[in-house]
């Protein structure tokens, strides 16, 4: 007689899920905002659009992104909790840049062998970008691939959901000449680079030489600084859109391609941003990966943040008022320079 083939069997458990599920059920249910109906485990997420109900032109706007292979050094250093941030806030922030308040995300896992321990630690990571975020998580799919990733191995995909009034939305065609840029300090690499960071900082090194603490980092380890979450600017940016009504022209989240390649996209046409280096600190962890990579500043600024996560282009007649009020955020904004006429490009000076 043929011996039976289980799905268990072929690598796939099934009741591992389950106990992995009811183990994230009340970590999502803290992220819930009053528009959420349900619970997790249906065939989809539900909310509730009852927010835009005074708005005159709701607009949803979508965001999708991963975390990159910045999970390359999680997975290698046994820490799968704060990679769940860094998917919440490339897809938050994102969405952000239209001056849309996220609602709701969803995240997909793929893993090689599903554990409980590392789905709780993982999904609790997405659980605090959301709740940092301001928005739900609804929703999201934990997939085994036996044969496919080896058994440590996984993947993060996420999906987040806004909503903007058409007339409050932040776009290009609102930016002057003279408009100001404002930047939000990042908390390290971000979730950009990666690949080039791997290669010079981290292939070839011991965990245990990484995770030394180091005088140039304040005490922290290098092993640290990699996996430092990327920053979610969320309740800073929307607070100040509410208290000064069109302050905010357009606004960059500073990702892969650095500010060279983001910048531009907050910009028209017939705009160029002015960037003044050295306006901003430089965060020691990017200089070592530039000096180790042996990286030329143009070519260090069209690949890691530098130190700043996010550009508000602002109106020059509100930027005293949007500095104090980031101030009392205790939020370390700079001003790192202006907008002039120009061709759609970032120019450093």
């Amino acid at each position: 007689m043929a011996q039976e083939v289980t799905y268990a069997s072929a690598g796939v458990d099934t009741a591992e899920g389950a106990r992995a599920v009811r183990a994230i059920k009340p970590i999502v249910k803290e992220t819930y905002r009053p528009e959420v109906i349900g619970d997790i485990g249906g065939f989809g997420g539900l909310f509730s659009l009852s927010a835009a109900k005074d708005m005159e032109d709701p607009i949803l706007v979508s965001g999708t992104d991963g975390v990159g292979t910045k999970l390359k050094i999680a997975q290698a250093a046994g820490v799968h909790g704060t990679v769940g941030i860094d998917l919440v806030a490339m897809c938050a922030n994102d969405i952000l840049a239209c001056g849309a308040e996220p609602l709701f995300f969803l995240d997909y896992m793929a893993v090689g062998k599903l554990t409980e321990e590392s789905a709780a630690a993982i999904v609790g990571g997405i659980a605090e970008g959301c709740k940092l975020a301001g928005c739900a998580l609804i929703g999201g799919e934990m997939a085994e691939h036996p044969g496919v990733m080896d058994p440590d191995d996984y993947d993060l995909s996420g999906f987040c959901v806004g909503l903007v009034d058409r007339p409050k939305m932040l776009d290009v065609r609102n930016v002057r000449e003279g408009d100001v840029l404002i930047g939000l300090p990042s908390s390290g690499i971000h979730s950009n680079g990666y690949s080039l960071v791997r290669k010079v900082a981290f292939e070839g090194k011991e965990l245990e030489e990484l995770a030394e603490p180091r005088e140039w980092l304040d005490g922290a380890s290098i092993l640290e600084a990699l996996l430092q979450p990327t920053r979610i600017y969320v309740r800073q940016v929307l607070s100040i859109m509410r208290a000064l009504p069109g302050a905010v022209h357009s606004l960059a989240h500073i990702t892969g391609g650095g500010i060279t390649e983001n910048l531009d996209r907050a910009m028209p046409d017939t705009m160029d941003a002015h960037v003044r280096l050295g306006s901003w600190p430089e965060l020691p962890i990017i200089r070592f990966i530039c000096d180790s990579a042996n990286l030329s500043d143009e070519e260090a600024l069209k690949t890691f943040n530098m130190g700043i996560g996010m550009v508000l282009v602002v109106d020059a007649a509100s930027a005293d008022d949007v500095m104090a009020h980031l101030k009392d955020a205790d939020e370390d904004a700079c001003i790192i320079g202006e907008v002039s006429k120009g061709e759609g490009k970032v120019v450093y000076e």
